[in-house]
């Protein structure tokens, strides 16, 4: 018996089996979208990720407060079994920065969102960039945005037929969530990626990249407004499908 053949093989067949382990693709992903949208935003990566063998979860958030959008979160986040990769879209940022400290959550793929470190809220970030539009409009303390402010502010570069379904069926945010203070971020202590919109008007591009920066987050730049999952959808699936790849 050759010993050296030997004991090669038996080290092979451990680092094979190391590596299957440590190195197995994460197949949950939840999504969790931002103002003025709910889950059927990322339709346009879904029926992909499905097709390759992902269990995704788009979670339908009512951005009523904090509390219940953490723990609508939470509830998806409960459906699943193993490891999961948390993607966040605009607000939705802020959302996975706070959900993403669970045990069960590997990484964080924030797509022209916010990225809030401990004590800091939306208004603390985005004040120092600009002014609201004068898009907005507040009533009985939620904020519509009009015609006009999807076509200016979120998107511009999408056809005349998807700014008209976001119009209608947006979700509108309560005006508290703009004052609410992020907890402990998870990006400090999970791997992180960014997909940054040049062209955002809603979230500024400046802000994005001193959010992505701020958190040594591999970054990726695309030619986009305020939704690059609709525009982009292939430069996203490649952020997605990297960020699954990442340690179980």
């Amino acid at each position: 018996m050759n010993v050296k053949l030997y004991l090669e093989n038996q080290c092979f067949a451990i680092n094979t089996v190391f590596i299957q382990i440590f190195m197995s693709k994460i197949k949950n992903i939840l999504l969790v979208h931002g103002f003025w949208a709910d889950g059927s935003c990322y339709r346009e990566i879904i029926p992909t990720l499905l097709a390759e063998g992902y269990e995704v979860i788009a979670v339908q958030n009512p951005l009523t407060s904090l509390e219940e959008e953490i723990a609508v979160t939470k509830r998806a986040l409960d459906r699943i079994e193993g490891k999961c990769i948390l993607v966040g879209h605009s607000w939705g940022g802020f959302v996975i920065t706070i959900v993403g400290n669970d045990e069960r959550v590997a990484g964080l793929v924030y797509i022209a969102a916010l990225a809030p470190d401990a004590g800091e809220s939306m208004i603390d970030l985005m004040s120092k960039y600009g002014s609201p539009s004068p898009h907005f409009q507040e009533q009985n303390g939620f904020v519509w945005i009009s015609k006009e402010g999807i076509d200016e502010v979120l998107a511009s570069d999408l056809s005349e037929e998807r700014k008209a379904l976001i119009h209608v069926t947006q979700t509108t945010p309560s005006i508290s969530l703009t004052e609410v203070k992020a907890s402990l971020p998870a990006w400090r202590h999970k791997p992180s990626w960014y997909i940054l919109a040049t062209n955002d008007k809603a979230v500024p591009p400046d802000l994005q990249r001193d959010l992505s920066e701020r958190m040594k987050a591999k970054t990726v730049t695309v030619e986009s407004s305020h939704f690059p999952m609709i525009s982009h959808p292939k430069e996203v699936l490649e952020v997605i499908r990297e960020a699954t790849a990442t340690y179980q």
